[in-house]
């Protein structure tokens, strides 16, 4: 008879998962008189020839990647006209990307637009971040880009032309890593910053530039996010992390639409149905190293069964309210803890 349809569906989606772990997709918007509209790009030479030089070379920026290319990048070519980058945005609200950012010269006031766009579209449970220059947000779907003096020996480049660079790493970084370290060979100098000065940038929520003394590189890879609670804690201030909570989310999210809901009854059967095939999709991942081994857990949410039917589960132990009518409301509840790379080594030698 082989496996329920929907723990297929699970463990499908956990494979896709575990195998796009590797690359993800870039979104940009660009400024042009040519080319207006949407374009989906796979690689550097794809990029419309009609743009001008500054946007295909922000565009090609996104596609070096890190570790391997994005495995697509999305531009939409706008106009002066389009205020606070509404057309573009509107574009972006119905194309899905995992990292998005706005044109290489990109305002204030444009950059605090996307902002506001980018809360409403999670509110709506999209997965999109954002990669915006010196914006102080203190929420985690947006990365602050913040680095000065960049330079490849020849021509200089602002925070906001280096957005591009920032999102094709992060959608090159695989999942089982982070982007912290990652090495920008292209640059030969950047705004040089002592220890003090670069660790206060990173408690800030800035992501930061850093030179070794031998290469620019990525000083860690953090979000903007500073306010840290017991319900999201200091773990969601990783861009490495939010990108794998965003993936399960989007998985649980899609096989439940696609392939539960309205084609099973509620009974206790279909729902323990639905809670076996989630584990095996968090198990899959344990398995992979996305997430830590023996730390994942799904099962029915006893206490909001009991909130639910109020008076009536009073006299109702747990394996009845397991068992009980709900409905056509399932409630589940789980946790999975998500394997962080390794970022600080301490080494202590005796001689």
């Amino acid at each position: 008879m082989g496996l329920p349809s929907i723990d297929i569906t699970f463990k499908t989606a956990a494979q896709v998962t575990i195998a796009m772990g590797d690359k993800g997709y870039v979104g940009l918007i660009v400024r042009d008189t040519k080319q207006a509209g949407a374009h989906y790009l796979t690689r550097a030479s794809k990029i419309p020839a009609e743009l001008t030089a500054d946007n295909k070379a922000y565009i090609e920026r996104a596609f070096a990647g890190y570790v391997n290319p994005p495995k697509g990048v999305y531009v939409y070519v706008t106009d002066e006209e389009d205020v606070n980058l509404a057309e573009a945005l509107a574009y972006f609200a119905t194309q899905e990307v995992d990292y998005l950012c706005g044109p290489p010269d990109i305002e204030e006031a444009e950059a605090q637009a996307v902002e506001s766009w980018l809360k409403e579209r999670r509110e709506a449970h999209s997965h999109i971040k954002a990669v915006l220059p010196k914006l102080v947000a203190d929420y985690d779907p947006v990365i602050d880009f913040d680095a000065d003096g960049m330079t490849d020996g020849t021509t200089s480049y602002t925070a906001a032309q280096y957005c591009s660079r920032m999102a094709g790493i992060f959608a090159g970084t695989p999942w089982t890593m982070s982007a912290t370290y990652a090495p920008l060979p292209e640059l030969t100098d950047v705004t040089r910053l002592d220890k003090e000065t670069a660790d206060a940038a990173i408690d800030a929520g800035k992501l930061i530039l850093i030179h070794d003394g031998r290469q620019v590189k990525i000083g860690r890879a953090v979000n903007s996010l500073t306010t840290t609670t017991a319900e999201h804690g200091p773990i969601f201030q990783k861009i490495k992390a939010l990108e794998v909570v965003d993936r399960v989310d989007a998985d649980f999210r899609a096989t439940i639409e696609d392939t539960f809901i309205g084609k099973y009854a509620n009974t206790y059967d279909n729902r323990m149905l639905l809670v076996t095939a989630g584990r095996n999709y968090l198990y899959q991942l344990e398995e992979a190293g996305i997430l830590l081994a023996g730390g994942s857990t799904l099962d029915i949410d006893v206490e909001a069964v009991r909130d639910y039917l109020g008076d009536k589960a009073d006299d109702m132990d747990d394996d009845e309210l397991r068992h009980a009518d709900t409905g056509s409301q399932v409630f589940l509840t789980g946790a999975f803890t998500i394997v962080d790379a390794i970022e600080d080594v301490t080494i202590k030698i005796a001689v």
